[in-house]
């Protein structure tokens, strides 16, 4: 028995059997009566089952007593794609060999020996396409190459093959890469409208950035190691050095994840567009639009706005001149920062203005650190605005709970939505975190700790929630440290609660006693309040 025998179906020793057609019971009963001859020829008679995991559940039960005491002369050669699905009874009797996939440059060399013997051209970015859809079979290699001779008319080039394949050309590839460094939001949904008016798959565009990113990433990581035969290896080298090596990671990754994500969204397309403009969005160092809620931090007395206008007269002005001529002396810090009071008005205010809030020289300057001289002559008038504040460390005292007037009202309005279930989610957490600061005739000022509170969409739910309880009022949220919050007083309240019920226990006689006694001791958190 030789190789050219078994390549031309000479050898009576052998018996295949392709399981994908034949994988009754009957079919391997017929080739498990063949078993009983010797072989003829060689030292061995060989059965060949392909795809052996499609067989049904009779057909292996018919030829595991086989399997367990084969003759000596008889070898099984199990072949398959997916082994778990081979019951455990066979594999425990098998010696498995795992056949790795080939790789795509062996797989290239193969196709260009077998189409150089066949007199066919190819063009080498040809069967480097046909290689890499390939995955490493190489029985797949041929049956695509198969398709792409006769789909390009007895010639194998790069258009052709990458049509019949379906896959995105790199020159878009490259473009959205390229956009995305730039940070181009209108390039890369540009390109994405480009696929699909082309028709290209939007998970082959996904799978052939993510190879660019790879070869990107190797090349950043050890420049030597570049594929100089690779004709692109040129615009990948000049690619990586635009993204930075932990840009590249991130857009790799986000590449792998998207592919996934495509199958649930309507359109794979809009999915492509999210993908790509996702790499855009979390980009490192990338810009973001201010939220609509964001104003001027500073408001120069000097040049007021025409609906603060008003509130500064020429009464207060004196007042103003005199506090730049000599400061007043600090005082001590209350636990809500001077900032946040309201100025006392020292003229007739219309019914419904807004008022200003006056920062005063001494608490600015001993509440935050000091800043360059203003510019200007006139006093700096705060406005309820988002600020995130300067990193400071905590002080004791403006983080424990101290209870103001203020934070009573809001404290029975806030019971009132939870009780009445208007607030829910996001915009009850925002209403119980946040500290009513001030309040005036149509405006509320609050404040909360997290900036992930002070969102848009929470506060214009929680500002409908208060229309709806009968406050026609327009919420501002700025950020700083809260001291009095319905929160705050629930856990205040819930303190107290176990306190009391702590000492309930621990002035029990009975427990005394055997305390006393027996050494006995209450386990820390064991004690809850009814």
């Amino acid at each position: 028995m030789s190789c050219s025998d078994l390549e031309r179906g000479r050898c009576v020793d052998t018996s295949d059997l392709d399981a994908a057609s034949n994988r009754g019971v009957d079919e391997v009963q017929s080739l498990l009566e063949q078993a009983v001859y010797k072989p003829v020829q060689g030292r061995f008679k060989v059965f060949m089952i392909d795809e052996v995991h499609m067989l049904t559940g009779h057909a292996f039960n018919a030829m595991l007593k086989t399997l367990e005491e084969p003759p000596e002369y008889l070898k099984f050669v199990l072949a398959t794609t997916d082994p778990q699905k081979v019951p455990v009874t066979v594999l425990s009797r098998c010696l498995q060999f795992n056949l790795r996939p080939m790789a795509p440059e062996t797989v290239q060399e193969h196709l260009a020996t077998v189409l150089a013997a066949e007199g066919i051209q190819a063009d080498p970015s040809a069967l480097r396409l046909l290689a890499r859809a390939a995955r490493g079979s190489m029985r797949d290699a041929l049956s695509l190459t198969d398709q792409a001779i006769a789909f390009g008319g007895g010639s194998l080039q790069e258009p052709a093959v990458r049509q019949m394949l379906g896959s995105v050309d790199r020159s878009h590839v490259f473009q959205m890469i390229e956009a995305l460094a730039a940070g181009n939001g209108r390039t890369v949904v540009e390109v994405s409208e480009a696929l699909r008016l082309h028709g290209l798959s939007a998970a082959g565009a996904l799978e052939e950035m993510a190879a660019v990113l790879q070869r990107m990433a190797v090349v950043q990581a050890v420049p030597d190691m570049a594929d100089a035969a690779d004709p692109d290896a040129a615009e990948i080298a000049r690619l990586a050095g635009l993204l930075p090596r932990d840009e590249t990671q991130l857009l790799y990754t986000i590449c792998l994840h998207g592919r996934a994500e495509l199958g649930l969204a309507p359109d794979e397309y809009a999915a492509l567009t999210m993908v790509l403009l996702r790499l855009l969005a979390f980009k490192p160092g990338a810009e973001r639009p201010a939220p609509a809620a964001a104003e001027k931090k500073t408001l120069s007395a000097a040049q007021p706005s025409p609906e603060r206008a008003p509130a500064t007269t020429r009464a207060e002005a004196p007042a103003l001149a005199a506090r730049n001529a000599a400061p007043a002396p600090a005082r001590p810090a209350s636990t809500v920062p001077a900032r946040a009071q309201p100025a006392p008005a020292t003229a007739t205010v219309p019914a419904g203005q807004v008022l200003p809030v006056v920062v005063p020289a001494s608490s600015r300057a001993a509440a935050t650190p000091p800043r360059e001289p203003h510019s200007g002559n006139g006093e700096v008038v705060g406005v309820p605005v988002r600020v995130q504040p300067e990193p400071r460390e905590p002080a004791g005292p403006v983080t424990t709970f101290v209870a103001t007037e203020e934070g009573d009202f809001w404290y029975a309005t806030v019971q009132q939505l939870v009780a009445g279930e208007a607030v829910t989610a996001l915009v009850r957490e925002l209403a119980l975190q946040s500290q009513l600061v001030a309040r005036d005739t149509g405006h509320w000022l609050l404040r909360v700790e997290r900036e992930s509170l002070n969102q848009p969409v929470p506060r214009d739910r929680l500002q409908a929630a208060l229309r709806g309880a009968g406050h026609e009022v327009n919420l501002s949220i700025e950020i700083g440290p809260v001291s009095d919050s319905p929160a705050r007083r629930n856990a205040a309240a819930a303190a107290q609660r176990q306190r009391a019920a702590e000492e309930v226990i621990l002035n029990d006689p009975f427990v005394q006693q055997m305390m006393r006694d027996f050494g006995a001791r209450i386990v820390p958190g064991s004690i809850k309040p009814v």
